[in-house]
């Protein structure tokens, strides 16, 4: 459901001379038309807290690709976990990313754009794609939030990461 936006031009003397009806999408019924639900917030991990903001900055914890509050699979990219497989998860990341900024602000029309995330993928030593594994979640940021989700990004090969997951993804959003 967009939200729709009336524009009427005038002349001087208060005669409309165009109208026009935009269409704006919310990141929210961007989600919908992509059919992602957000689930609840996944809960820390460890002793940490899932985001902290300063001023109008919001820095996310590590997202791990938890759904129903347990790791879709374990392992490494380039042994046990296919770049596809990979992809996949780095787009649950985003999810479980999107569930904390909606529990911490109440809305995703409070974020103003994506800085940065850095994805760390666990890696085999031979193994040199992990760009091509975190293009997934630059693309659906960009998918969700327009130019707004375009950031800065690192993707690092890792030899281990918690739990044994094939990837964590954290982030820093500006907020309203």
């Amino acid at each position: 459901m967009a939200h729709e936006i009336k524009i009427k031009i005038y002349n001087r003397k208060s005669i409309p001379l165009y109208a026009k009806v935009i269409k704006i999408m919310t990141p929210e019924d961007k989600l919908k038309q992509l059919d992602i639900t957000i689930p609840e917030a996944p809960k820390p991990l460890g002793s940490y807290v899932p985001c902290v903001q300063a001023g109008n900055l919001l820095f996310l914890s590590g997202m791990l690709p938890l759904k129903d509050g347990k790791l879709i699979k374990t392992g490494k990219l380039g042994e046990s976990v296919s770049i596809e497989e990979a992809q996949e998860y780095a787009r649950q990341c985003v999810i479980n990313a999107l569930s904390v900024l909606k529990s911490h602000l109440g809305s995703l029309n409070k974020v103003k754009r994506c800085v940065k995330l850095n994805g760390y993928i666990a890696s085999a030593a031979d193994f040199a794609e992990q760009p091509k594994v975190l293009n997934a979640a630059s693309d659906l940021l960009f998918e969700i939030f327009g130019e707004a989700g375009r950031h800065a990004r690192a993707a690092v090969g890792v030899s281990s990461l918690p739990l044994n997951s094939p990837i964590e993804i954290d982030f820093i959003f500006e907020v309203i």
